[in-house]
């Protein structure tokens, strides 16, 4: 295992100084692993009850590893070596760093957009196994996926009782539906762990371990730190990270999470779905930026941003102010960012379980698919762009005019989120605009995928501060696909993910501009330029 390790400046440090002596005196780091559910308060008790098997992740998975490791030498001697992991929030995002970190293939098709589906459908579909993933199997964005791969499977001739493999609840209605149909393996999971901590369940370990990764590995280097974080220590670096996210005063709510040679790939995306929907609730919570150690919120400094940078073991760490460098391997980081995010829960004063305002979006969503109304009227077309926006807008002519409006609706304290409704890893270079938009605003910028990220920083934007801004792009599709049984396409469905999001948002007050690219490839080309052009105004005049 490598190494935990910390180092803290300014208001982290301070936070860590005033809390963590306080939080060693309540023994919170062993009531914790005690499973003890009166740590956040009488309210949250019903939920933490049943919320708090990830403590014992690694113990409790461990009966998975000889099914898992015998299930993907069975299959790669069928010659099936792909592995397509269909989840959403929880389900894909750990499985992604795990597999990233380790350099191995996974495929993970957390999106609805009928490009991005197609494109996973079309690829070697005959060496292809599909891992589902869903504590319930309600999830529609993971029912849907199921659905067109089996149709994919038995058109090519393929039986696809052999070539699916679910991961849910026990007793869940896809436990025991997917029972019934036969299916190749159904792997069950803690039900006493919510899907955001669930790295080290099978949600977790079964797409990893189908794909190649050493998983006994990881589990043996969560035990190691689950020793180290179950002590009532001042040394406890579970405790100083959870004082440092939550316990900053006044509270820095925006945690810049940047990679800087930790050599975990994109744990800054897992960890930001951890946080925002753990926190941002009741009007609280910390807003989780995934980021670089030079992008423009690492550099300002401003006085509501705190940064965490993710480094090596063997780092020579300058910090600037107000900074918390981390190091460590990738499982024991999970655990401790986990443990973490449940102390921050315990100093911010709210439940850091549940997620009340993630239905908001499903409910606005699910009635826009009943009701199909007509899209709401552009108020203009600029070239490849359809805009849409609220009164704010004002005489806006242009798509740039636009944005430059909405960013004008920016508070001091405020932030923008940009999220992007189509193909994330054909488009993947439009996330590159997050950068620019941070250094045109000079406030902290998060971009999202969707609809994956209304199961991630969705909590937030809804349940948290009212203070951000949100800039949101839908795409004209070049083709749809039909969801098997289901009456609507997957076209369908990304267009009402997208319209009731943006709807729950402005019956929350908040500014939300709709940018529609009616030609992908042109549209994308478009919001660059213009992205491009806000930043260079930006540089010049701070230069």
């Amino acid at each position: 295992m490598s190494t935990l390790s910390y180092v803290a400046s300014g208001a982290a440090q301070q936070a860590i100084e005033q809390h963590v002596p306080v939080l060693v005196e309540d023994e919170v780091a062993t009531r914790i692993f005690a499973k003890d559910y009166t740590l956040w308060g009488p309210e949250a008790e019903s939920e933490s009850a049943i919320r708090l098997g990830w403590v014992e992740a690694h113990a409790v998975s461990q009966p998975l590893v000889s099914d898992i490791l015998a299930l993907r030498d069975e299959l790669r001697a069928e010659g099936i070596t792909h592995i397509v992991l269909c989840g959403m929030g929880g389900s894909s995002l750990a499985p992604e760093v795990i597999t990233g970190t380790a350099g191995v293939e996974l495929t993970v098709l957390d999106s609805t957009d009928p490009e991005q589906v197609g494109a996973a459908l079309a690829d070697r579909l005959a060496e292809t196994a599909i891992v589902v993933s869903s504590k319930s199997g309600s999830t529609v964005e993971t029912d849907s996926q199921r659905r067109i791969f089996e149709k994919a499977f038995a058109d090519a001739g393929i039986d696809a009782t052999r070539r699916i493999i679910i991961v849910t609840d026990p007793g869940s209605p896809l436990d025991k539906a997917s029972r019934e149909a036969g299916y190749r393996a159904v792997f069950n999971a803690d039900p006493n762990v919510g899907g955001r901590f669930s790295a080290l369940t099978a949600f977790g370990l079964v797409p990893s371990g189908l794909a190649g990764v050493d998983i006994q590995a990881l589990l043996d280097e969560a035990e190691e730190a689950a020793e180290v974080l179950n002590e009532d220590s001042a040394d406890n670096i579970g405790l100083a990270l959870g004082a440092a996210l939550g316990g900053t005063s006044p509270l820095r709510n925006k945690i810049v999470i940047a990679e800087d040679g930790s050599g975990i790939v994109g744990f800054a995306d897992w960890a930001e779905q951890l946080i925002a929907e753990s926190t941002g609730k009741s009007g609280t919570g910390v807003l989780p930026v995934v980021a670089g150690p030079d992008s423009p919120e690492a550099r300002i400094g401003a006085d509501d941003v705190l940064v965490i940078r993710l480094v090596g073991a063997d780092a020579d760490v300058e910090l600037r102010e107000n900074e918390v460098a981390i190091a460590g391997g990738l499982a024991g980081q999970m655990l401790v960012w986990e443990f973490a995010t449940a102390v921050a829960g315990r100093l911010l004063g709210i439940n850091p379980f549940d997620q009340p305002d993630v239905e908001a979006a499903k409910v606005a969503a699910r009635g826009l698919l009943d009701a199909r109304p007509e899209p709401t009227p552009a108020a203009f077309t600029d070239g490849a762009v359809e805009v849409r926006g609220g009164a704010w807008l004002g005489g806006a002519s242009t798509a740039a005019e636009a944005v430059q409006a909405l960013l004008g609706e920016l508070g001091t304290d405020g932030y923008l989120s940009v999220q992007a409704y189509f193909d994330r890893i054909a488009f993947a270079s439009l996330a590159e605009t997050r950068d620019q938009l941070a250094e045109a605003t000079r406030r902290p910028v998060t971009f999202g995928w969707g609809p994956r990220f209304l199961h991630s920083t969705g909590q937030f934007h809804k349940g948290g501060p009212a203070i951000g801004a949100f800039l949101q792009v839908t795409a004209a599709a070049s083709t749809d696909i039909a969801i098997p049984e289901r009456p609507f396409t997957f076209g369908q469905l990304i267009s009402a993910q997208a319209a009731g999001d943006a709807q729950v948002l402005e019956d929350h007050g908040r500014p939300v501009l709709r940018l529609h690219l009616t030609d992908r490839t042109a549209g994308a080309a478009q919001l660059q330029d213009i992205v491009a052009a806000l930043a260079g105004q930006a540089s010049a005049l701070e230069s």
